[in-house]
């Protein structure tokens, strides 16, 4: 083994151990303790005290060849030779320090000789010098115990007459008012007062009590005048409490103070009024100056305050917070009672400027966040009163519908007037949102700036929410739906048989100008200045168009149906009238058209006189009998026939049967009837198909003899010449006239009918006599 493969740490050891081995030739401390046993004997042996010759020669000829044991051989001679040579160094460098310390040594000996005479000679002097010290002192000391005496006379002197001149001395401060002054010369003399003070000088403590009243009801007017600076009224507290004045009485007074100013400041801002006028939209009313020096008066009292009572921050800091909170309550009574964007900056301006002047005295406080937070609430809630107002506006359209039916306000076209409205209502209405929105987000005011994407984000949140609940508002009002904490009350005719349906008709035109014209506006003012807010249109609470299109053209289809279903009940309760209070076995001979197919045809008129208000006309022709390629006659083959005179029991069960299902009959889609559109042809054609169906089934519940069956024929023969020009689909009119014909036929007992020249001559006189009434007298 080669000395090459030790380790380098190795080989440093190795030299610490001979040069210990060196300097400390003990044997009884080895820097090394092998193991005694051979078993564990290694090459590292040869560095201890305990080597052995023998031993490491047969380990090293058992681990190494003849090669290694050359190697090594010449290794361990250079090893041998560099060990040499560094002890010999070190030999010679301890050799010259030895050398260096003798020749220091000799060096001291040399100054030190003669020094010991020079000190003896400075010991003699010195001694010299203290007896005569001694002799001075001894012949000074009786005059210098004399001198202290006279000193401590005068000072003695000097005390007396200064509590002699005390109350003149506090007299002149008072009127020079150097209260300071005044102050520091009483308590100087309180030692004094309070050893001799009932004594010796009683007359000078009373005297000078009676000055320090003074001074202390001058300091108390100082505290508490506002011309004083502050500098001068902190002085003045502290002086009070120098004199030992229970000062936390003036600091609950003087808070007391503070918050007394802060509640006649809150009124004051009452009084202020905003006008979109003037500069910037700042208050232009004389009290806006005076608001002003009031809130800059008010934050120096809450600086001179901080000053004179370091401790009382947290309290100021509570007031601070009260200035802001009772400025936003004011703003949010404001808001409630409707107030304008640009008035709306005009008080977050004033209140920014009141807030910047407060953080500048108290900027610990955390005004500007709590302003931040504050606003936050007020702005989020005059766009929610904006949608409120706005919804308020289009209901207040709609109540012209019920002032009319009561005869409150009376127009010639009362439905369109109110419908014209109620659009025009919507439209600036949400236009006068989106432009106040505008105005706030254009505002240069950091309260403003902080809240854009929320703004943004409450109006498109303002509109989703507004639309629904006008969607809702409007079945409320047409009685599909009731809302017992519903804010807007329009007393009568909102539910039940109460419900007028021409509101309705109204509320159907209504909403499908909203689908159809107000959503596409809205939508696109709103991406104009929004860009889409920070949550976009895909999010549920955003302002999605889509959906509002969707509610609105629903509740139109259900609106427009909800007042064909009303015009038609009305009509019914007509025909039950008419058909169940006569006995029809017992009618006799028709003379005339009956007075309820005036009714009939007066209520036809109201309707269409509705219709014509709000709906447009249709673009189809009206289809004609000649235009049908269906059959307009009845599908039995002779409804004449004379079997038709007795009628069985079994005829009879099927009356009462079709009677009660008769309520099912207006709930179930028939096939007869198609989609009702939104012009006046589709649903005064509805509303008549419905009625001659319903006219049918209650012709199928009576049993009619010769002369009821003639009457019912004389009646649909009129019905049939007036709606001719009334109904869109007159095809499907006529074979729903002549289904009533047959249907009397099949009820009748004796059904002869009239004559055609007959029915002629009476529908003739029917329509002269209804000309003559309505001719002008």
């Amino acid at each position: 083994m080669g000395v090459d493969d030790v380790p380098m740490d190795d080989k440093a050891r190795r030299m610490r151990d001979l040069l210990s081995s060196f300097y400390s030739p003990d044997p009884s401390s080895p820097s090394k303790t092998p193991n005694a046993s051979s078993r564990f004997a290694t090459l590292d042996t040869i560095n201890t005290t305990t080597f052995d010759v023998d031993q490491y020669m047969n380990l090293l000829v058992q681990k190494s060849n003849l090669e290694g044991l050359l190697q090594r051989h010449v290794d361990m001679a250079a090893e041998i030779k560099n060990l040499d040579t560094d002890l010999q160094m070190l030999v010679y460098e301890n050799y010259n320090k030895f050398v260096s310390a003798t020749d220091a040594i000799k060096r001291m000996k040399n100054n030190i000789v003669g020094m010991e005479t020079n000190m003896e000679q400075l010991l003699e002097k010195i001694m010299s010098v203290q007896s005569r010290s001694d002799g001075v002192n001894t012949s000074l000391f009786e005059k210098r115990e004399h001198i202290e005496k006279l000193h401590r006379t005068r000072n003695l002197l000097r005390k007396v007459q200064f509590i002699y001149d005390l109350p003149a001395t506090l007299a002149k401060c008072i009127k020079s008012e150097a209260y300071a002054d005044a102050v520091k010369y009483y308590i100087g003399a309180m030692p004094i007062f309070k050893i001799y003070g009932d004594s010796s000088f009683l007359d000078c403590k009373r005297a000078s009590e009676e000055a320090i009243a003074i001074i202390i009801k001058a300091l108390q007017g100082k505290v508490f005048s506002d011309s004083e600076s502050i500098q001068a009224r902190a002085e003045a507290v502290m002086l009070l409490k120098q004199l030992d004045f229970p000062v936390n009485n003036l600091k609950e007074q003087l808070f007391e103070k503070l918050e007394q100013f802060l509640v006649d400041l809150h009124l004051e801002y009452k009084e202020i009024r905003y006008a979109s006028s003037g500069l910037g939209g700042i208050p232009v009313s004389a009290s806006s100056s005076s608001h002003e020096a009031s809130i800059r008066e008010f934050a120096e009292a809450v600086r001179a305050y901080r000053v004179i009572f370091p401790d009382s921050e947290q309290q100021l800091f509570r007031l601070a917070k009260e200035l802001a909170t009772k400025h936003f309550e004011a703003t949010k009574q404001h808001i409630k009672k409707q107030v304008s964007s640009t008035d709306l900056v005009a008080m977050l301006r004033v209140i920014w400027t009141d807030v910047l002047l407060m953080d500048e005295v108290l900027p610990e406080a955390g005004l500007r966040d709590f302003t931040f937070e504050a606003a936050h609430d007020a702005i989020k809630q005059y766009v929610a009163c904006t949608f409120s107002y706005l919804l308020l506006d289009i209901s207040d359209a709609l109540v012209k519908v019920h002032d009319n039916q009561k005869g409150v306000i009376e127009e010639e076209y009362p439905l369109q007037s109110a419908l014209e409205t109620s659009k025009k209502a919507l439209v600036q209405g949400s236009m006068g949102a989106l432009l106040d929105s505008r105005l706030l987000l254009d505002e240069n005011l950091e309260v403003l700036s902080s809240l854009t994407d929320l703004i943004i984000e409450w109006v498109q949140e303002g509109f989703q929410d507004f639309f629904r609940k006008l969607n809702d508002h409007f079945f409320m009002l047409s009685g599909k739906k009731y809302s017992a904490n519903q804010d807007l009350t329009f007393g009568e005719g909102m539910q039940g048989d109460k419900v007028l349906p021409e509101l309705v008709l109204l509320l159907a035109q209504l909403s499908v100008f909203i689908e159809q014209n107000a959503i596409t506006r809205i939508t696109e003012e709103i991406s104009s200045f929004s860009g889409g807010g920070t949550r976009g249109y895909e999010n549920s609470s955003a302002f999605i168009p889509t959906e509002i299109c969707r509610i609105f053209r629903s509740a139109g289809e259900e609106l427009l149906q909800h007042y064909i279903s009303l015009k038609t009940q009305k009509i019914l309760i007509v025909l039950k009238k008419r058909f169940t209070t006569p006995n029809w076995v017992k009618h006799k001979e028709p003379r005339e058209v009956h007075m309820f197919v005036d009714l009939l045809l007066q209520e036809l008129d109201t309707i269409l006189n509705e219709v014509k208000q709000i709906l447009p006309e249709g673009l189809q022709p009206k289809h004609r009998r000649t235009d049908s390629n269906g059959s307009t006659t009845s599908s039995r083959s002779n409804p004449l026939r004379d079997d038709r005179l007795v009628r069985s029991n079994t005829q009879k069960a099927r009356s009462q049967l079709l009677e009660s299902h008769l309520a099912k009959l207006f709930k179930q889609k028939m096939e007869i009837f198609i989609k009702v559109e939104h012009t006046q042809e589709s649903v005064i054609t509805t509303i008549i198909k419905l009625f001659l169906k319903s006219l049918q089934e209650f012709v199928r519940l009576q049993t009619f003899n010769r002369s009821g069956f003639q009457q019912i024929q004389l009646d649909i023969h009129f019905l049939k010449t007036t709606l001719k020009d009334t109904a869109e689909d007159e095809a499907a009119v006529d074979f729903l006239l002549d289904e009533v014909i047959v249907a009397a036929a099949e009820r009748c007992l004796d059904p002869i009918p009239l004559e055609p020249a007959i029915l002629d001559r009476l529908t003739q006189a029917k329509l002269a006599k209804n000309s003559d009434q309505n001719s002008p007298s």
